[in-house]
């Protein structure tokens, strides 16, 4: 890759090189890859890998789990240079038709991957094999693993991550993010429970197996309070792995008095003993919480 790489970075920083066949050539190649998941707007690297460096540092100083992600700018970079090479076309999916820059994702059984009408996925978006999507829409750059449900009306933004078996639940928003290009990528790891119409946008962090209630929003400003021991703990754009998150509000002064803004509050962990497909309402019922 690092010869594609070098490519992208020199057309990116001197677009009038997209106009040289070797440059375009270069942009086409590594959407190709991101659609096939040969490449990534970010990958997890390993505590104990050699390329891991101060994300990882980074990572455990915050309590995480020990690894990091390595955002690849210049995977996004090719993204945008793509919209820059590509011509408007009219798409036709009859009776219904498109008139867009990018085409759309194909050869979804080849894929292995269940997508119902009217489930949309851009080319240069990865679905991996056992991804089932009901009527939503991934965009480009984006990265679904295997056996994850994107359900109903829910979207998953430009370059998010998305881990195994996850289920991001009806109406729920992933933000997607191109610009500017060292902005990371919303992370959601694998076995999350992403209830409905929840947000999460801003480059936020899910670690594994975290289970967000409905209607939850998550920005790199909103408090994340970890309310279920004596003191409470405060998160800024990350979840801690295993976290059962509801939504809740804190009290805020104003110059014109106090009120009340919103926060996500950590109620407890999901438990052990919990089937890691459970619904959500079973494991909330664990906490004695309705949502």
């Amino acid at each position: 890759m690092e010869d594609l790489k070098h490519k992208i970075e020199a057309a990116f920083a001197d677009p009038t090189l997209c106009g040289q066949a070797l440059y375009r050539e270069a942009v086409e190649e590594a959407v190709a890859a991101l659609d096939a998941g040969r490449l990534r707007v970010a990958e997890p690297v390993a505590a104990s890998g050699s390329e891991a460096g101060a994300a990882v540092v980074a990572d455990a100083a915050m309590g995480g789990t020990g690894h990091g992600w390595r955002v690849n700018e210049w995977a996004k970079k090719a993204v945008l240079l793509y919209f820059r090479i590509r011509e408007m076309q009219t798409m036709e999916v009859p009776p219904m038709e498109f008139y867009d820059k990018i085409p759309l994702k194909e050869h979804f059984a080849a894929q292995g991957v269940r997508v119902v009408p009217h489930g949309i996925a851009r080319y240069g978006a990865y679905l991996a094999s056992g991804v089932v999507m009901m009527p939503s829409y991934v965009n480009i750059g984006a990265y679904v693993d295997s056996g994850t449900l994107v359900d109903t009306w829910a979207t998953v933004g430009s370059c998010a991550q998305i881990g195994k078996r996850v289920h991001l639940s009806g109406g729920v928003g992933i933000g997607g993010v191109l610009e500017p290009v060292m902005a990371s990528p919303v992370i959601v790891e694998d076995d999350c429970f992403i209830g409905s119409r929840a947000i999460i946008v801003e480059g936020v962090h899910v670690e594994a197996e975290a289970v967000i209630g409905a209607n939850v929003c998550l920005t790199q400003s909103t408090k994340i309070i970890d309310v279920s021991g004596a003191e409470p703990v405060e998160y800024r754009g990350r979840v801690p792995a295993r976290s059962v998150v509801i939504p809740g509000t804190v009290t805020k002064r104003f110059p014109a008095g106090e009120y009340g803004v919103a926060c996500a509050l950590i109620i407890g962990k999901r438990k052990a003993s919990t089937d890691k497909k459970t619904t959500l309402n079973d494991v909330l019922r664990d906490f004695q919480v309705a949502v």
